[in-house]
């Protein structure tokens, strides 16, 4: 049976471990839940002890020289209650800390402001997207205002992206409201970039919304899920510009008199059927001669290597090495800028109204199908995955399987454009079969 004594402070200043123990301790009678604990340094500490379903229950209470002795027993009498009750004081303890710890959170995310949020899901989710959706990131939240030549819609100065109409906001603020009016003044300006934009911020609120620093602000709704979202901007308009297998010939024709550079870069975009960023932005060292491959830096899926095909290897051949872009620009060290306006003078010429440069990697889809070549090969070049109905088992083909149909696309392409190409060819000279 445990011995007890009426605690003291005189007692207490005498309680000393014992040489070779590792505690010594005494009882109090007044609190019988009530001891004081000596460590061989000389430590004091007071604590609890009971039992509580069989077993025995020790809980520090603190140091006697932070603790009066009676405030001691006041605790230990408080903790006693609890498990004569049959509670556990570790349990209650326990329970405190995470509603503490819930409510602190909650007042962190209570002041969390979207662009907060929005700086740590970029960082957080910028290792597992392409270069090209990151970017997309970046631009849709941009501030605006620097000073630039294009794209300012004559203010001298870059725009706004759409999202940063929200990034001063608390993140709680951002409700459906908000985003109906946003959506109703984008939907005047740019539907397009708007709905690239809603689709980012809905997936950036799923984000918030399982994440626990942002999750008590969400009150387990996403915004952008309204219906007038939805119906302020609209669907987007399916486009069909292409090029036709007749309007082939003369808009070669008028591409081979572009300056050298415009020229390969349009046709590459027709023979790759690639993004027209993700060919502007093509690299030297994304070239390889040796196993005729070119690594495509994709917005998707980071980056995909698809063939460098014989015709397209011989007008890349022809160019000129001007920095590390293989379409560069004017300005040392940066790609080609605006390249559609080539496209819009070509057109003009060959007589062809509304195409554009996404509709010629359009165009590389729709004129593969003459070749009935598979669904899965024209979407690996190309840089997304067919429907389950096109291509009912989806697998990634090595470079060379896909060379093979690849090459048969451009030689059919160049047939049908009249245009007789030999890989013996000096670089950037080729020859048009008249009549074709």
């Amino acid at each position: 049976m445990t011995a007890r004594t009426r605690l003291t402070a005189g007692r207490i200043a005498a309680l000393a471990c014992p040489p070779g123990k590792s505690q010594a301790f005494l009882w109090d009678t007044d609190a019988p839940a009530l001891l004081v604990r000596a460590s061989p340094g000389g430590r004091k500490t007071y604590a609890f002890e009971s039992r509580l379903h069989g077993a025995t229950v020790r809980i520090t209470i603190g140091d006697v020289a932070a603790w009066t002795l009676d405030a001691a027993r006041q605790r230990a009498n408080a903790l006693r209650q609890q498990t004569d009750a049959g509670i556990d004081p570790r349990e209650v303890v326990r329970q405190q800390a995470a509603e503490r710890q819930a409510a602190q959170a909650a007042a962190i995310a209570e002041a969390a402001t979207v662009a907060a949020a929005w700086a740590d899901y970029l960082t957080e989710r910028q290792p597992h997207w392409g270069e090209r959706h990151y970017a997309d990131h970046v631009t849709l939240a941009r501030a605006g205002g620097k000073r630039a030549n294009r794209g300012t819609q004559g203010r001298g100065k870059t725009l706004a992206g759409p999202l940063h109409y929200f990034m001063a906001l608390p993140l709680r603020e951002l409700t459906p409201e908000r985003v109906e009016t946003w959506a109703a003044k984008e939907a005047k300006a740019r539907p397009t970039q708007a709905r690239l934009a809603l689709r980012i911020l809905r997936a950036f609120l799923n984000w918030c919304a399982a994440d626990a620093r942002y999750s008590p602000a969400m009150d387990g709704r996403n915004a952008t899920s309204s219906k007038k979202v939805r119906e302020a901007l609209g669907k987007p308009k399916a486009k069909a510009d292409a090029l036709l297998r007749e309007q082939l010939a003369p808009w070669f024709e008028a591409v081979r008199n572009l300056p050298p550079t415009a020229a390969a870069y349009l046709q590459g975009l027709l023979l790759t059927g690639t993004r027209p960023t993700e060919l502007r932005e093509l690299q030297w060292e994304d070239l390889n001669w040796q196993w005729k491959g070119l690594t495509v830096r994709d917005k998707v899926e980071g980056e995909r290597v698809i063939p460098l095909t014989p015709y397209l290897a011989h007008l890349l051949a022809g160019l000129p090495r001007r920095g590390p872009y293989v379409f560069a620009g004017i300005k040392e060290g940066q790609p080609m800028s605006r390249p559609h306006r080539y496209l819009v003078q070509a057109c003009a010429v060959a007589g062809i109204e509304g195409l554009t440069l996404h509709g010629l990697r359009r165009s590389f889809g729709t004129l593969s199908e003459w070749l009935e070549i598979p669904a899965g090969v024209v979407a690996q070049i190309q840089g997304h995955k067919p429907s389950a109905t096109a291509e009912k088992h989806y697998r990634v083909r090595p470079l060379d399987l896909l060379r093979l149909h690849h090459e048969r696309i451009e030689a059919w392409i160049l047939e049908q454009a009249g245009v007789q190409f030999s890989s013996a060819s000096e670089p950037g000279k080729l020859r048009v079969v008249a009549g074709q």
